[in-house]
């Protein structure tokens, strides 16, 4: 059983999570504690010891992003996935930085929450280990290593969609499978990408476009 503790201060997206982890699909899952703020959660994760934390970025009294600074000073940060919405990229940069395996939009399907929640218990990340040290480093520090346009070409729907998955840590096959096409189409889209956004590569990639705030 993968015992779950849920951050978030609003009431209702706590019970839409914990009602989504209840069903059949996520059987071996289950939400034992809540809380409503960052404090909360620091003081709790001690004495439940929850395998995952789903954590919130924007609470009252303590934020999921100084709860995730405070429980990594103290040693004592749970594998943690931050709950998020897409005009949140700056704070999913500082929880990455901050020790959090990746991040989930709150309106993900139970599929995707169930699969993430399996990843990062078994020690598995949400975002590519190459842009996760990226990011340890310091985005700052990259800045200067973007041999690419001021402004990117404007890209896709579907391109803007391969993005999101390629910042997701996914692979070509995973993306080509999660959307039901061929791989080889997806390595068109991602040479389209890496054109557009003038990068090299897909870790310069998603991280250019988190930082344009595209995805």
């Amino acid at each position: 059983m993968i015992r779950i503790l849920l951050v978030d201060d609003q009431t209702l997206v706590r019970q839409g999570i914990r009602s989504l982890l209840s069903l059949p699909e996520a059987d071996g899952l289950e939400v034992v504690a809540e809380a409503s703020d960052g404090q909360q959660a620091v003081a709790m994760v001690p004495e439940i010891n929850p395998d995952v934390v789903l954590m919130d970025m924007r609470m009252p009294v303590m934020s999921g992003l100084e709860a995730l600074q405070t429980l990594t000073r103290l040693g004592q940060l749970p594998p943690t996935i931050i709950l998020t919405t897409f005009d949140d990229d700056q704070l999913v940069l500082a929880g990455i930085k901050a020790g959090a395996r990746g991040y989930l939009l709150k309106d993900v399907s139970l599929e995707q929450l169930v699969g993430a929640i399996r990843t990062v218990a078994g020690g598995g990340s949400l975002v590519q280990p190459a842009v996760t040290q990226k990011l340890l480093s310091g985005l700052e520090h990259m800045q200067t290593e973007f041999a690419s346009l001021d402004r990117p070409d404007p890209l896709t729907e579907r391109e803007t969609e391969i993005l999101r998955l390629m910042a997701g840590g996914y692979s070509n096959k995973e993306i080509a499978n999660t959307l039901g096409v061929a791989e080889g189409t997806i390595k068109n889209h991602v040479s389209n990408i890496l054109s557009k956004l003038g990068v090299r590569d897909r870790t310069r990639a998603v991280l250019k476009a988190l930082e344009a705030k595209l995805v």
